[in-house]
C-alpha cells in the first residue's frame, strides 16, 4: 500500500516531522510518499494563506497521486480536503478530522490544544463543520515557533503536559486533541504526564487511510463527491488540467 502524505506548507522541517510519524504509524507493507508545497506559505497560519494552500493541494495531488492507494491531508486545517476527495478516485484524509474522529471513540469531551490565537477561530470553524462542536469541552492556546526548528523542545513538551492537564482538571476534558501537523510525534512524548488520552492526527489520519484502503469502499458516482464532470481548465498546472480533462483520473 503507498500513502501520498500532502504538506502544503512550504517548510521541509513540517514534512520530516509529519513523514517521520507517519512512518512510524504504518501497518508493514504501506510505504509513505511525502510531499511538500511548491509555492505558498512557510506555515499557514492565515485564512488568506489557507486559500493558497487549498490550490497547493489540489497542485499536489494532482502531481503526485498516481499510484497511490490514499491520501493524508498533513495540513492541520484540512486544508483542500474536500476538493482533493471529490477529484481522486482514492481515499482522502484529513489529519485534524481523523483525529477528532478518533477522540470521539475514545471519550465524551474533547479539549483541543492549538497554536497561535489567530488561528483559534479558523480550527473552531473546522470543527463546527464537522458537527463537532459540542463535543468539545474547552479550547487552549499556546504561543510558540519551537516547533518549527530543528532543536529539541523539551521546555514546550512541558508546557504542552501542563496545559492538556488544566484542560482535564478544569474543563472535564476525557481526550485532547493536540492539532499542528508539526506536532506529529509529540503526543507520545508528553502521554505518560496526562491522564487521558492524547490523540497524534497524523498517526490517526495514517491508520485511517489504510482502514479506508482494505475496506475497498468505491468512489461515489452520484453526489458532490462524484468525479468531476469533463472541463477545460486554463492556466493551471499540466497534471491539473489533466486531472480534469477526463471522467475517471487515474
Amino acid at each position: 500500500m503507498r500513502l501520498l502524505v500532502v504538506n502544503a506548507n512550504t517548510s521541509e522541517i513540517v514534512t520530516g516531522k509529519v513523514a517521520a510519524q507517519a512512518r512510524a504509524s504504518t501497518s508493514t507493507g504501506t510505504d509513505i510518499v511525502p510531499v511538500t508545497g511548491t509555492f505558498g506559505a512557510r506555515v499557514i497560519g492565515t485564512r488568506a494563506e489557507n486559500a493558497i494552500g487549498e490550490h497547493s493541494v489540489i497542485d499536489l495531488v494532482a502531481r503526485h497521486a498516481g499510484g497511490c492507494d490514499a491520501v493524508v491531508i498533513a495540513v492541520s486545517y484540512d486544508t483542500g480536503l474536500r476538493a482533493a476527495r471529490e477529484l481522486l478516485p482514492v481515499p482522502v484524509v484529513g489529519m485534524t478530522e481523523a483525529g477528532l474522529l478518533t477522540a470521539c471513540m475514545l471519550g465524551g469531551r474533547i479539549g483541543v490544544v492549538v497554536f497561535g490565537r489567530r488561528v483559534l477561530p479558523m480550527y473552531q470553524e473546522l470543527v463546527a463543520s464537522y458537527g463537532l462542536s459540542a463535543r468539545i469541552a474547552g479550547w487552549r492556546v499556546l504561543e510558540s515557533t519551537a516547533p518549527y526548528t530543528q532543536d529539541t523542545h523539551d521546555a514546550l513538551d512541558r508546557e504542552i503536559e501542563a496545559t492538556a492537564c488544566d484542560l482535564v482538571e478544569k474543563d472535564m476534558a476525557e481526550v485532547v486533541v493536540l492539532t499542528g501537523a508539526v506536532m506529529a510525534g509529540v503526543p507520545a512524548r508528553v502521554q505518560t504526564a496526562v491522564p487521558v488520552p492524547v490523540v497524534d492526527c497524523i498517526a490517526c489520519a495514517v491508520r485511517q487511510a489504510e482502514l479506508l484502503v482494505q475496506l475497498n469502499l468505491p468512489k461515489p458516482t452520484a453526489g458532490s463527491y462524484a468525479l468531476p464532470s469533463a472541463r477545460e481548465m486554463v492556466g493551471v498546472d499540466p497534471a491539473i488540467a489533466a486531472r480534469f480533462a477526463a471522467r475517471s483520473p487515474g
